[in-house]
């Protein structure tokens, strides 16, 4: 069996890869369980070096980097770039911290005359990444680095789509020197993942995309002979409010960006958006007008500014989505004529703004994971804060408003960050990570904690060591 990745803008087939057969998968894992006791052994300072070095040997590539990324998953070619940056930016970081994460804990200094006692930081095993395309490298870079720094062995299953960003990450860890065996790229059926997750040397499954993908993922691994961690990133209908004081131009610009980059594909996209009724008018008008500007087009064109979506399916399934919030009572705001290469049958979708949209629709509640966004006039901070947290969802939420100037507008801003249901909650910026900050989500968006040196505690167990060492 075979998985073959096709290109979004041509529809044409790009890359095949052959499945393993059960054996050769057994092979496979057995090949990570043995190189990570090795590996584990390999201090964390060498770990480290080996991780800078591998920034250097991917950095190496950036001119390859971006064609082929778009001709996977179609963004267009000209913003590709910035992933690559985002990728070295977040190892960097992690590799900066990751002396201190992995560092055992001393309790020195309330040891009784005659003890020692501390704890160690010691890793799982083998760790399985299943990684998304929308994002494949800054996903995967999440789990990956980390998980190998704390002494682990990585099994990557990408995304069919970006089989060949997988692939790219392990031939740059090899050549900065991680042992052969240690990190391998595998691409599986969802059988095989299944039988990966359930594999008795598998000892931690991380995944990134869809809840239906989560649900199955959890229920292979609690089906599992003996338990395993999962850490679950999903889902999101991330809200922005928009308060009456907020940097207009600025903030249109910025929920403009948040909402159709990467044609919306992103799990911390901005999905919905509140504005205060009292510039409700003034702030679609001029959303709209700078959403006309797009380029929709062949994203191997360096003009191109919005891409296609990733599959005809998607973009189907995203049509219907506006279609039935149309047909609810919604207002669309945005002619396909001015986006002639929006085509039925095709993955290339107009991007569109939506109005007179309420909770009834799915528009305003379920993921749309697409260049489409609805915004909704309130008459309040808390009529916001309800609209915000009414959702199965919890990954990001932003607000915008004038906090360099009014203590007041830092105040609220303060009440919606500890009211928020959510993840991360931002002011005056949305659709980012800081490697710095814990990545998580509440509710149907997951479990589990990426990025800062909370990222090391999921990829770790605690052991703790207590000596008695005067015994008389």
């Amino acid at each position: 069996m075979s998985q073959t990745t096709i290109a979004p803008h041509t529809q044409k087939p790009l890359v095949t890869r052959t499945y393993p057969t059960e054996a050769e998968l057994d092979a496979i894992i057995q090949t990570a369980a043995d190189a990570q006791k090795s590996w584990s052994k390999v201090p964390v300072e060498e770990r480290i070096a080996i991780g800078y070095r591998f920034i250097d040997e991917f950095k190496k590539t950036e001119t390859e980097f971006p064609l082929e990324l778009t001709q996977q998953m179609g963004r267009p070619v000209s913003q590709t770039p910035g992933e690559l940056r985002g990728m070295t930016g977040r190892a960097e970081y992690l590799l900066s911290i990751a002396a201190a994460s992995l560092a055992p804990v001393s309790l020195a200094d309330s040891d009784l005359p005659g003890f020692k006692r501390y704890i160690v930081r010691a890793p799982l095993g083998v760790v399985l990444v299943i990684a998304p395309w929308n994002f494949p490298y800054l996903t995967a870079i999440n789990s990956v680095l980390p998980a190998l720094l704390a002494g682990n062995s990585v099994l990557l299953k990408p995304s069919p789509q970006t089989p060949l960003a997988a692939e790219r990450l392990q031939r740059a860890l090899e050549a900065a020197g991680v042992p052969k065996g240690v990190m391998q790229t595998v691409h599986l059926s969802q059988a095989l993942a299944e039988k990966a997750i359930q594999h008795r040397l598998v000892d931690f499954v991380s995944f990134t995309g869809s809840i239906s993908g989560g649900r199955a993922v959890e229920k292979a691994a609690v089906n599992a002979e003996g338990f395993k961690g999962v850490a679950l990133e999903l889902g999101g209908k991330d809200p922005a409010y928009v308060r009456a004081d907020a940097d207009f131009d600025y903030t249109v610009g910025e929920l403009v960006d948040g909402a159709f980059f990467n044609s919306g594909q992103s799990c911390c996209a901005v999905e919905r958006i509140y504005v205060h009724e009292s510039i409700y008018d003034k702030f679609v008008t001029a959303f709209v007008e700078l959403v006309k500007k797009y380029k929709l087009g062949d994203p191997t064109d360096p003009s191109t500014t919005l891409g296609p979506v990733v599959s005809v399916a998607s973009a189907e399934r995203i049509k219907k989505q506006v279609a039935d919030a149309v047909a609810a009572g919604a207002k669309s705001l945005i002619s396909e004529d001015i986006f002639p290469a929006s085509a039925s049958g095709s993955a290339f979708i107009a991007p569109q703004v939506l109005v007179n949209v309420n909770h009834s629709m799915e528009i305003m509640t379920e993921e749309t994971f697409g260049p489409v966004i609805g915004i909704q006039p309130v008459s309040s901070d808390e009529e916001a804060l309800k609209l915000m947290n009414d959702s199965p969802y919890g990954l990001t939420a932003s607000v915008w408003t004038d906090a360099a100037h009014n203590k007041e507008s830092e105040e609220a801003f303060l009440k919606f960050a500890d009211g928020l249901e959510a993840g991360t909650v931002f002011l005056n910026r949305c659709d980012f990570l800081d490697p710095a900050l814990a990545w998580t989500g509440v509710k149907n968006s997951g479990r589990g904690v990426s990025l800062s040196k909370f990222g090391f505690d999921q990829l770790t167990r605690a052991k703790s060591v207590h000596m008695k060492i005067k015994t008389s």
